[in-house]
């Protein structure tokens, strides 16, 4: 059965909003590498728009640095989804629009074979974790107090706390530190 890893990050103070990230080269190598195990990666609206089309245009036009347009070629290459009541179309000949039951699609993508089911958004990735759906967590955590922006189950509550073994870490030179977690059986 495949894996449903979520993927993101946030500032020491909790936040999860894009711009307030150390995004350097070795953050780059790092999410390329996460979606390299990666088949699909699951989006609501608003982390779609942010990563579609910026990350496809970086494919096509190789404009910025050695790593970030290898994290956009691979990026570009896999299957997305993305969960909307409001967008009239994805784009992307490998994106697909879903207006449904995000927990439903995850367990009909789980029976099928092939790599990992990558979350990107964390209002999507608070849905799942309520139902205990996400198997592994992949979180950086930057030195960054940001003060501002989404969080983490902003409007999910666990019914239950969900507890986690440390399965890896790793510190970066901006500061960042990445650590990756599998849920407790």
């Amino acid at each position: 059965m495949r894996k449903v890893v979520f993927a993101f990050n946030f500032t020491a103070d909790g936040y999860c909003d894009h711009t307030d990230m150390i995004a350097d080269e070795e953050l780059h190598e790092y999410f390329t590498e996460v979606l390299r195990n990666t088949g699909v990666l699951m989006y609501g609206r608003v982390t779609y728009q942010l990563m579609v089309p910026f990350w496809p245009e970086v494919a096509k036009s190789q404009s910025m640095s050695e790593s970030s347009n290898e994290f956009a070629r691979v990026f570009d290459s896999l299957d997305k989804v993305v969960f909307s009541t409001t967008l009239k179309q994805a784009e992307g000949a490998n994106t697909r629009l879903v207006r449904g039951n995000v927990a439903e699609e995850v367990v009909v993508l789980k029976q099928q074979s092939g790599k990992d089911i990558g979350v990107g958004s964390p209002s999507i990735a608070s849905q799942l974790s309520e139902r205990g759906l996400i198997d592994e967590y992949r979180c950086v955590v930057h030195p960054v107090l940001a003060g501002k922006g989404p969080r983490l189950f902003e409007n999910v509550k666990l019914r239950d706390k969900l507890l986690l073994d440390l399965i890896g870490s790793k510190t970066f030179g901006s500061g960042a530190v990445a650590l990756h977690y599998k849920k407790r059986a």
